[in-house]
């Protein structure tokens, strides 16, 4: 099935707000094999200037789980989330965050296209972080979608 670009435009998803906790930080840090002790010891990034825990470059990409269906908006699209494969992500960063701080996370689908005759369709996703109203980071999800029944 077409993604329908005009609707995935027109969709509005709602934005998530989170307070960044400590233990999830640590947490997020071991998972991803972060040894530097600043990820996960508040005295160790204290001496290194910080005001707390600082939030890991790719952390920002789980903040938009936080909402009770994260991939909702694909359904209302009629994607079929056996079909979806992760393209790609990239993080624009303005700012740090730490420990503490209560971000606001605010994604819009901004593009969608077909390549190889529609068997392949791509749907572009920003997402602005903010913290007080100031931009911290950008994000940009890149979602492919495969349409096996159509023969490029």
């Amino acid at each position: 099935m077409a993604i329908d670009v005009d609707k995935a435009k027109a969709l509005r998803l709602a934005p998530v707000t989170v307070t960044v906790e400590r233990g999830r930080l640590r947490f997020f840090a071991k998972a991803i094999g972060e040894s530097d002790a600043v990820y996960s010891d508040v005295t160790a990034a204290q001496r290194a200037g910080h005001p707390d825990l600082p939030v890991p470059p790719t952390f920002f990409f789980s903040l938009e789980l936080e909402r009770p269906d994260p991939f909702g908006y694909l359904d209302k699209l009629g994607i079929d989330l056996r079909r979806v494969l992760h393209g790609e992500q990239s993080f624009t960063y303005h700012s740090l965050a730490y420990a503490g701080d209560t971000l606001i996370v605010r994604p819009r689908i901004v593009d969608a296209f077909s390549k190889k005759g529609g068997a392949m369709e791509f749907l572009i996703k920003q997402t602005d972080i903010t913290r007080d109203g100031e931009l911290v980071a950008e994000a940009t999800s890149t979602i492919i979608v495969r349409n096996p029944e159509v023969k490029a």
